[in-house]
């Protein structure tokens, strides 16, 4: 048992291996049993593992910034079951999220819409809007159906790198939940896309695997925000105010290692950077996926392209983080199907 930021670690966090693809009724039902009752339950959907409480019980969701160690001024997404389920937490629904919804949803797309009076203030930091989606997997989505609409944020201790597997979960949370649903790995592998439909045009706050380009297939013009910006990052003008975007922090998704970002193909950088580390006292370890692995040095190799790359991605983190003190990234391309990495690579070393 241990204390941290005045939470005691001391629940028995029960794990219940569930069919990802046909989650078993009574499976649901437990589950859905503890979150009526006020609990936190941790979730796969499709991008990462989401801490779910009831998303209209004040009190649950105290639990869930509580159990993650999480700033109250950092907004929570609802997850529903499709739009009809939107339209009843979101105090306007445009023609423009009826298009989204009906080419996106279920899937990795969050909306930023004005916030129903039902829906506590607290899930959005206090602001007006609340964040909004229908996840496309299974066992997110028999949950909702048997509860209702669930605020949902990543797995994990704030800031820490997001979970896709039960065992990363338990490893960051055990003991601070009361039920993990251990639905195998996840497939995306990384946050939804955020957009504000507040914003005019519509602004993308979080870049994820659905793309500017398809955005603005459907909608026209779509800005692209700027992750370096407040205001193109998810935060309201004032720096001071909450942000409208959850994963917006200038650092986010991090290891506790050190993380070193080496420029694409430069062997002779991730040479350098390597033995940087060594003089420093730091084991290091290499995620790449153009350059080859150092003999004897701890190692992940991801696919060389943006979506196969994002699924594995917090996956090889986790495992570089649990052997080493600084972990060198090979950086990926400038280009826009690389937006979301770049910006998860971006966060995790500031």
């Amino acid at each position: 048992m241990w204390e941290d930021a005045g939470v005691t670690e001391d629940l028995d966090t029960e794990v219940l291996v569930v069919d990802p693809n046909h989650p078993e009724p009574a499976a649901i039902e437990r589950a859905a049993a503890v979150l009526r009752a006020g609990g936190v339950v941790a979730v796969p959907t499709e991008t990462v593992y989401g801490l779910a409480a009831d998303a209209l019980n004040e009190a649950a969701l105290g639990r869930i910034f509580e159990a993650k160690g999480r700033p109250e001024d950092n907004p929570l997404i609802v997850h529903v079951a499709d739009a009809a389920g939107a339209r009843a937490v979101t105090g306007q629904w445009p023609e423009a999220a009826e298009r989204l919804a009906a080419r996106f949803w279920p899937g990795p797309l969050t909306l930023i819409l004005p916030r129903h009076p039902s829906v506590p203030r607290r899930v959005s930091a206090g602001l007006d809007t609340v964040a909004v989606r229908a996840p496309a997997h299974p066992v997110m989505g028999a949950l909702i159906r048997a509860v209702g609409p669930l605020a949902a944020p990543s797995a994990n201790r704030s800031m820490s790198i997001s979970p896709t597997s039960a065992a990363h979960v338990l490893h960051s949370l055990g003991g601070r939940v009361d039920m993990i649903l251990d639905g195998g790995p996840t497939s995306v592998g990384i946050e939804s896309t955020v957009l504000s439909l507040v914003h005019d045009p519509p602004r993308i706050l979080r870049p994820g695997s659905v793309s500017r380009g398809e955005l603005a297939d459907v909608l026209g013009a779509v800005d692209g925000g700027n992750a370096s910006d407040d205001a193109g990052g998810g935060f309201v003008a004032n720096g001071d105010s909450p942000r409208l975007s959850p994963g917006t922090s200038t650092r986010h998704y991090a290891p506790e290692a050190e993380v070193v970002v080496v420029p694409r193909g430069d062997a002779p950088g991730l040479a350098r950077a390597l033995s940087d580390g060594l003089a420093d006292g730091k084991d290091a370890g290499v995620l790449l996926h153009t350059l080859r692995p150092p003999a004897g040095t701890p190692s992940e190799t991801l696919p060389d392209d943006p979506k196969g790359y994002a699924a594995g991605l917090y996956a090889a983190l986790h495992a570089l983080d649990a052997r080493c003190r600084r972990i060198i990234i090979e950086a990926v391309p400038e280009t826009e199907p690389w937006a979301a990495v770049r910006d998860r690579l971006m966060r995790a070393s500031a």
